[in-house]
């Protein structure tokens, strides 16, 4: 229906480019009713940088750099998946020792992601303490980092085939360390919020996302098991011997913004529980499987997708027995979830969309590539 612009109850409203609360360069166009979200478009490709087509001309190994540049918070995870897809193509396995240090350093990186994610969603609603207190922590998962590779954001830490570099002394006791102070401080974390009155009345029963929705947009990772769906990679279809490790996957039942809150606080409960077995069972042997240095992988496909910190993370190669990729493709969490941002904000206020941003865990890194 037609409206004038003066007799008009909507407004559009743009939030973004540079808003905060956006979490990087996303442009959410608002349609409102007052307070009320009638509906929003997302604008993204601020961040385009064409990493897949340069994949299509760089060799395999000279474009591993390039995917820690995507979800800048989770470097590792990315990396993580490209040798994987790549070593599915040339049917290499790293050894176990590798193995073992993959998974440890990738799920220091959850944690790292998550703590980022849940100080600046705490800012987001207003609670300016545990921004403080999760940088504090992460902290000492970046130490890490950076006495293993010498990276603390874009952390480069695997190559096709195993690691880059063979792990530091003392590298098992400043993980198991780091676990023994990092578990009290997940409870810390959950006494200033979880029974916090004002952040219940913001996230309960906000934004919601049921299950059947959940997999009509292919939203995977915490806010798929937030939503009632026992769907995790490493259990599913486990990876780097994930299967070894004895975990458990964190699922609820509502699908509202206070759930997958839950969800990725118990996520790092767990990932605590795995790097305590990881650090203890390091075992000897080489880091590195037999790969020549220059790869050129056999006429064929692959797709390889772990369970990254926002979700499923894929890789697509196509190889047509050259040096570089013919194609490669990314299915990045952070790009697929966001999609989901209209249904879950309709009928909402201002303020909530605010929450449910930050409940996604976009890095816009990722959406645009």
């Amino acid at each position: 229906m037609a409206q004038t612009f003066l007799d008009s109850t909507e407004l559009v409203l743009n939030m973004g480019p540079q808003h905060p609360s956006t979490h990087g360069v996303l442009r959410v166009i608002v349609k409102l009713d007052g307070e009320k979200v009638l509906g929003t478009e997302c604008v993204i490709g601020y961040l385009h940088r064409g990493v897949e087509k340069i994949a299509e001309n760089r060799t395999y190994q000279m474009f591993a750099p390039y995917v820690d540049r995507m979800d800048y918070v989770a470097a590792i995870s990315n990396g993580l998946g490209y040798c994987l897809a790549v070593e599915k193509l040339v049917s290499a396995e790293a050894p176990p020792r590798a193995q073992v240090v993959r998974v440890i350093l990738t799920e220091l990186n959850r944690i790292a992601s998550h703590l980022l994610w849940l100080g600046t969603h705490a800012l987001d609603v207003g609670a300016i303490t545990p921004l403080f207190y999760t940088m504090r922590e992460r902290e000492y998962a970046l130490n890490i980092f950076e006495q293993y590779c010498g990276a603390r954001l874009t952390t480069h830490a695997f190559r096709i085939g195993g690691l880059q570099y063979e792990v530091y002394e003392d590298m098992e006791k400043d993980v198991l360390d780091f676990c023994r102070m990092f578990a009290p401080k997940i409870d810390e974390y959950e006494e200033l919020l979880s029974g916090n009155r004002i952040w219940m009345e913001r996230l309960i029963n906000v934004g919601i996302l049921n299950a059947e929705d959940c997999k009509a947009y292919g939203v995977t990772g915490p806010m798929l098991r937030a939503a009632g769906v026992n769907w995790d990679i490493r259990k599913a279809m486990p990876y780097s011997g994930y299967d070894k490790y004895d975990f458990e996957v964190p699922v609820r039942e509502n699908g509202d913004t206070y759930d997958r809150y839950i969800v990725r606080m118990l996520e790092m409960r767990q990932s605590v529980r795995i790097l305590e077995q990881a650090a203890r069972g390091i075992p000897e042997g080489p880091i590195m499987a037999k790969v020549p240095k220059v790869l050129k992988p056999p006429v064929g496909e692959a797709y390889v997708s772990i369970e990254a910190p926002k979700g499923e993370l894929g890789y697509f190669i196509v190889s047509d027995g050259s040096v570089q990729p013919y194609r490669l493709r990314v299915r990045p969490p952070s790009f697929v979830n966001l999609q989901a941002l209209d249904k879950m904000a309709r009928g909402s206020l201002v303020a909530d969309l605010v929450a449910i941003i930050g409940t996604i865990d976009i890095v816009l890194g990722e959406v645009d590539r």
